[in-house]
């Protein structure tokens, strides 16, 4: 839908029995109408600490995920909440609200893991919801944040050693923030006043030592720096003092609530819908509703099939969907533009093969616009022979039909005229049509020439956008990484920050790769597809040899 959806209520997107997980199919159609690029904001913590409100807030209500007032956890699954953006009409807000961490009523403790991870991968927005102060104790109870390297992989190679991994993990994971609720301590360092961010730093410092239970106590908090480059911090005094009020906050009123607390939420909304970013994937592919639905889809299967949920895996399955479809709008348009275009049999060959180039150029155009990792060309060379653009010209041979059936409608004396005519200008009309043949050999062959340099330049153009968006993510994450580094050495981990050479050194190896334009996969793709392009427009079957020999026998009746 253009301008998002308007969800009255939320509904669940991923049921869990505490076995198996399932993907809600109503849920699935809802995101399959949204076609506009969508900011996720998930939230995770351990139940009873107050997830809900705050998301209900995000979507401007009161009502909507469920809160309870008891020690049961609530929510179940994972729910979704698609909105319109407050700030934003191109976008869709959608909140995904998370059953508890915790819960002592599941069976099996990978059940929080595997909820965790999912938040991870289909937010923009992470949001971790914790009680009264970032200590020892908070960190432990993050704990989920250290399986994430076994339970998510970027690539699909099985030699993949975890370099790779955990050096790309930084390009497509969420934001995190970090809400402390019922925090009571003044925001003060060795005396003096800081920000929440500050405070948030300040906690994830490795403590000293290389003892077990520093060891330990450190692994959330490296991951948490390693793996999240943006980090934000928001405290909450109490909602109020009040038991029952607190109990039934859902139908509490503003001016019940404590007035910190309330700007306090006011300020966690605010930056939301100001600094949330667009849901992307790897090489800075944009995230609609519709693909977020597949994503779900593929990461929920990888799950229940016992599989480690691959990103590669998932975006490759995305492209084909979605590559298939682009390929078959571009023929429609090519299509559609020459039946608008052309007035047979009055246009003559060169006319013909103009609007051909121009129609052509727009479909690719579309195609291009709308593909995505189409790594072997193998979308865009079956938009080049795609029969959908033959059969356009073989409903033209209806027209050649209806002209021989007047031919043949025609009185004696008329064909008597129209021979003796023809036999006085025989020795002309064989000059002309030599003639002919020679001009429009060479027509088609510069429209085959055409047709190849459009392709090579439209399939130039978009690999350069995306070597350029591949060379920036990268940039980024060296970026991290080097500050990481530096952490570490300044906090006196000189051995950790030598640990790290083999990630960054990866990671310069692999913008080294890209930016030689001699060895640049780009230049190998377009070598590769340059070729078969070749032998698709030059050899005897080629689309455009088709062109003519279907419709230029109109123009010598």
């Amino acid at each position: 839908m253009a301008s998002g959806p308007n969800m009255t209520d939320p509904i669940c997107l991923i049921k869990n029995n505490n076995e198996l997980l399932s993907v809600n199919q109503e849920a699935l159609e809802i995101l399959e109408k949204i076609s506009q690029p969508v900011v996720v904001v998930a939230i995770v913590g351990l139940y009873r600490t107050g997830k809900s409100y705050l998301m209900n807030r995000l979507a401007g209500r009161n009502h909507g995920f469920r809160l309870g007032s008891t020690v049961q956890s609530e929510t179940k699954g994972i729910w979704m909440w698609c909105v319109p953006h407050p700030s934003k009409p191109d976008r869709t807000l959608v909140l995904l609200d998370t059953e508890g961490l915790g819960d002592v009523e599941k069976g099996d403790p990978k059940n929080d893991s595997w909820i965790f991870a999912l938040a991870v991968l289909l937010s923009s927005v992470f949001v971790y919801n914790s009680m009264n102060t970032i200590n020892h104790q908070a960190l432990e109870q993050l704990h989920y944040v250290t399986e994430l390297t076994e339970l998510i992989r970027t690539k699909s190679s099985s030699e993949n050693d975890g370099v790779e991994d955990c050096t790309e993990f930084v390009s497509f994971f969420p934001d995190f923030i970090w809400i402390v609720r019922d925090f009571t301590l003044d925001l003060k360092l060795n005396g003096h006043p800081v920000t929440e961010d500050e405070y948030l730093e300040n906690a994830l410092k490795l403590i000293p030592g290389n003892n077990p239970k520093a060891r330990i106590s450190n692994l959330p908090r490296e991951c948490i720096r390693n793996f999240f480059p943006k980090r934000k911090c928001f405290v909450f005094d109490r909602p109020t003092h009040d038991k029952d009020l607190l109990a039934n906050i859902e139908n509490v009123s503003d001016d019940q609530l404590d007035p910190k607390f309330q700007e306090q939420a006011n300020n966690f909304c605010s930056y939301i819908f100001t600094n949330a970013k667009t849901k992307t994937l790897s090489d800075g592919i944009t995230v609609i509703g519709k693909r977020l639905g597949t994503l779900v889809v593929a990461y929920v299967d990888a799950i229940n099939t016992g599989d480690v949920p691959c990103l590669e895996n998932a975006v490759t399955t995305l492209a084909q969907l979605e590559n298939s479809v682009a390929m078959q709008k571009a023929a429609d348009l090519y299509s559609e533009q020459m039946a608008q275009r052309l007035s047979l049999p009055t246009d003559t060959l060169l006319e013909l093969l103009e609007v051909h180039a121009d129609c052509e150029s727009k479909a690719i155009a579309l195609f291009m616009e709308q593909s995505f990792k189409d790594d072997t060309q193998e979308f865009q060379k079956m938009l080049v022979a795609d029969k959908v653009l033959q059969r356009f010209l073989q409903s033209q041979v209806a027209i050649e039909k209806s002209i021989l059936q007047a031919d043949k409608a025609l009185t004696d004396g008329q064909k008597a005229i129209a021979e003796e005519r023809a036999r006085k200008e025989a020795a002309e009309k064989a000059q002309e049509l030599l003639n002919q043949e020679l001009q429009e050999q060479e027509q088609h062959l510069a429209a085959q020439q055409r047709s190849f340099q459009e392709n090579i330049a439209q399939l130039t153009e978009k690999l350069e956008k995306e070597r350029a968006n591949i060379l920036r993510e990268q940039d980024k994450m060296l970026e991290h990484k080097l500050k990481v580094q530096e952490a570490l050495l300044k906090e006196g981990f000189k051995k950790k920050s030598q640990e790290m050479n083999a990630e960054i050194q990866h990671l310069r190896n692999m913008i080294a790769r890209n930016q030689d334009t001699e060895t640049s996969w780009i230049t190998t793709a377009l070598h590769a597809f340059g070729r078969e392009m070749a032998s698709v427009l030059f050899s005897p079957s080629k689309l455009l040899d088709y062109i003519v020999k279907g419709v230029s026998s109109l123009y010598k009746k």
